[in-house]
């Protein structure tokens, strides 16, 4: 950690070619982390300038700057990787909004005394000697990258105390409930998952940790589920995970690093876009490059967890982070490391590169979205979807996942396509947005090319069809004017419009053995009996927009030809069928 003045950054040509392409060199990964520490050292700087202002009740600022300065000295690496941590980027971001009026949360001089917090760790871990004053929670003090103390019987909400180190043992003092001076003394480290004797005590819980392998031998990823930093936005309080539960996303995630890793290296039918040795083609992943694994909510032995992933999501604050809630088996946990990985990527790019000159209108359509997107969302979906297709892609030919890669690979390289094509004709793009997107449209037309099952094709096709058809019906608003006088101007979309759940994607991923509900044989490939479905359940439940698309894909497949295309271009043109059966013109040659 230093202060001094460094050159501009200038990323070469090839390492943006590898990045546009949708995957990239360690090279080129190792430059986007450089590009972050550079932009995480600078925003902690203009933090500071808040800071040192800010009255305390703590040491202030500018000595716990000072502490900080002293430990980096004797230890660079250990405190460099402390403020370049996920939770340390999510909290100068958060705090940066707190002193511009665009956050709350707790007081502001507990939340600045993380500083402090971050001085005490950095001196545990170079084993210097300081005393700071620190903010407490509940008795608690969360030490980044370490774990959380706790004084015996602390004292409820916010308060003040006292944190001395020397030679890495922590003493910790502060009031207990009953306003009594209460100690806890401790040397804080984290610890692995299933560690074979653990230090956790009901005043001490440590970090635990991931072990990943890698060649240069085994790397710790934090399983975070105690720092008040570890979700995206404001501070949240620690969520412990039980031993068994911690147990089991060790044993997912060696899983899905084995899957990651099992992929052979070099070209794959499809590829396109230059190469330098030791490129990750796109959907692949070193999972060392995680930095952090953050489990959300609890997984109960009943109901089991579900075979998908249900919730993933990520930070540009925090790179390399990633908030993901635990599937039941390891295939579904590779393919989000890889979709989330790819956001931070493009997180980290959009802080080095303007790519788009985006109004934040939420007009466009993606998807895996149930609603309209606004133009960098659109963008992050189409990279992350880029490495999510060729995460299928390395499948194809595997004995246990070939069948449900082929679907999910044709499925995600045909809707990252369209988006890919709504993007280069949106006339947003900077010079070098353009030159990222017309890498995906690259790498995505060498993937059109590769043949795929033609059974999980036309699922695939289907599937696609079904979501577009289905999010027109529940956000764009029919246009306004005589019937059969519309115009295709800008999409003019609903005021009120309700979240839904998208069931058909994974739903279509295997063909049904008997159908039997409409949508069943419509991924059967029998738009007959799927209509005659649709059209009974709409007589039950007149206007269900889910029910309306599955009947307009249904018909239009029975149909075909122009007026077939135009009903699912433009498919909230069709007469509401609140009022009764619902009629659509006769097909046209």
């Amino acid at each position: 950690m230093t202060e001094q003045r460094t050159a501009p950054f200038r990323m070469p040509e090839r390492l943006f070619a590898e990045l546009a392409a949708g995957g990239g060199s360690a090279e080129a990964v190792a430059f986007l982390e450089q590009g972050e520490r550079a932009r995480r050292l600078l925003l902690l700087r203009t933090l500071l300038d808040h800071l040192v202002a800010l009255p305390t009740p703590l040491t202030p600022a500018a000595e716990a700057w000072r502490v900080l300065k002293e430990a980096a000295r004797r230890a660079p690496e250990p405190v460099e990787a402390l403020l370049l941590a996920p939770a340390t980027g999510t909290w100068i971001a958060h705090m940066l909004r707190r002193v511009h009026g665009t956050a709350s949360g707790p007081p502001l001089w507990a939340e600045a005394g993380r500083l402090n917090a971050l001085a005490v760790v950095a001196s545990l871990r170079a084993g210097t000697e300081t005393v700071l004053r620190v903010p407490l929670t509940d008795g608690a003090l969360p030490l980044p990258g370490l774990g959380t103390a706790r004084l015996p019987d602390g004292a409820d909400g916010p308060a003040t105390g006292r944190a001395g180190t020397r030679a890495g043992e922590l003493t910790l003092t502060g009031p207990d409930r009953a306003g009594r001076r209460a100690t806890l003394v401790c040397r804080p480290a984290p610890e692995p998952v299933g560690a074979a004797v653990s230090a956790e005590t009901p005043h001490w819980s440590p970090l635990r940790t991931l072990t990943c392998a890698s060649a240069a031998g085994p790397v710790p990823i934090p399983l975070e589920d105690l720092d008040p930093y570890r979700d995206l936005d404001n501070p949240v309080p620690p969520a412990r995970l039980d031993a068994d539960e911690a147990l089991a996303w060790q044993r997912l995630f060696d899983g899905a690093a084995a899957l990651l890793a099992d992929p052979p290296p070099g070209p794959a039918a499809g590829d396109a876009g230059p190469r330098s040795p030791g490129t990750w083609l796109p959907g692949r992943l070193d999972p060392a490059r995680i930095k952090a694994l953050v489990p959300w909510g609890r997984t109960a032995a009943q109901p089991p967890p579900p075979p998908d992933v249900r919730v993933s999501a990520s930070s540009g604050d925090a790179y390399g982070s990633m908030v993901v809630a635990r599937p039941a088996g390891a295939l579904a946990l590779a393919e989000t490391l890889v979709h989330e990985f790819q956001h931070s990527k493009l997180a980290a790019l959009i802080h080095l590169f303007p790519l788009a000159d985006d109004d934040r209108a939420e007009r466009y359509y993606a998807p895996w979205r149930p609603d309209p997107r606004h133009l960098t969302g659109l963008l992050h979906g189409a990279y992350a979807f880029t490495g999510v297709a060729g995460f299928w892609r390395d499948r194809l030919a595997h004995p246990d996942h070939g069948p449900a890669a082929a679907y999910h690979f044709a499925l995600r390289r045909t809707q990252t396509r369209l988006v890919v094509r709504t993007l280069l004709t949106s006339g947003r793009l900077t010079e070098a947005g353009h030159g990222l997107v017309s890498g995906l449209a690259r790498t995505l037309d060498g993937w059109l090319r590769v043949p795929v099952d033609a059974a999980a094709l036309a699922r695939a096709r289907t599937a696609a069809v079904l979501h577009r058809t289905e999010w027109r019906l529940r956000n764009v608003a029919p246009p306004t004017g005589p019937p059969g006088r519309a115009t295709a101007g800008p999409l003019r979309f609903r005021a009120e419009r309700t979240a839904w759940s998208d069931v058909r994607t994974h739903a279509f991923a295997t063909r049904p053995a008997r159908p039997r509900t409409p949508d069943e044989h419509l991924a059967a490939g029998d738009p007959g009996a799927a209509l005659d479905g649709y059209t009974a359940a709409l007589d039950r439940e007149p206007g269900d927009p889910g029910l309306l698309a599955g009947w307009i894909v249904a018909r239009a497949a029975l149909t075909g030809g122009r007026a077939a295309r135009r009903m699912l271009a433009r498919p909230e043109l069709l007469p509401h069928p609140h009022a009764g059966r619902i009629h659509v013109p006769a097909a046209e040659g």
